[in-house]
């Protein structure tokens, strides 16, 4: 009994490393008759398609958002206001982007934490800029209508307009970057 024993875990060893490797065992050859008949071959194993990646944002959709933006300039400041009887920076973006069916947060602080950060170099139209302008970290919010200006609701003249990133105050205030549409 005790010589069957070794035999058997050898043979389950082997087993249980071709079912481990995958690997098809090639048959065993059978005393004193013919060699065994060539097996069909394994076709190769195909890796499994890759998950899809996030299709880079499609020009329509930054185009129809930056129409909607730009098409409320001269609208009033208003705070706390978020439909065309007047706005507020974040009630504007809120606005502009549900147009489009995309809910987003209605403050500042909470849209700072939506979509992904993206360097400066890369904003497109329809990015999500923000400034420090009243204190520390993001306090003011618009929308990138292309690589050097934005449109926003402020309230230092009180409407939406559009204005140069480069500006010497924008461009000292600028503190983020945010994609949000995909």
């Amino acid at each position: 009994m005790t010589g069957r024993l070794p035999a058997v875990l050898f043979g389950l060893t082997l087993s249980a490393a071709c079912a481990s490797t995958q690997a098809v065992p090639r048959p065993f050859p059978v005393p004193g008759g013919h060699p065994p008949a060539p097996e069909a071959p394994v076709p190769p194993v195909t890796p499994a398609p890759k998950a899809p990646t996030a299709p880079p944002p499609s020009r329509s959709a930054r185009n129809a958002v930056v129409s909607t933006a730009l098409a409320l300039r001269g609208t009033p400041y208003k705070n706390g206001g978020a439909d065309p009887g007047g706005f507020d920076c974040s009630g504007f973006v809120d606005y502009v982007f549900g147009r489009h069916a995309i809910l987003l947060p209605r403050t500042v602080a909470e849209l700072a934490h939506e979509g992904r950060k993206v360097p400066l170099r890369d904003v497109m139209p329809g990015d999500l800029v923000f400034f420090s302008t009243v204190a520390p970290g993001p306090s003011h919010v618009g929308i990138a209508i292309s690589r050097d200006r934005f449109v926003h609701a402020p309230s230092s003249r009180g409407e939406v307009r559009v204005e140069r990133l480069d500006a010497r105050y924008w461009a000292s205030r600028l503190v983020a970057v945010r994609r949000v549409l995909r």
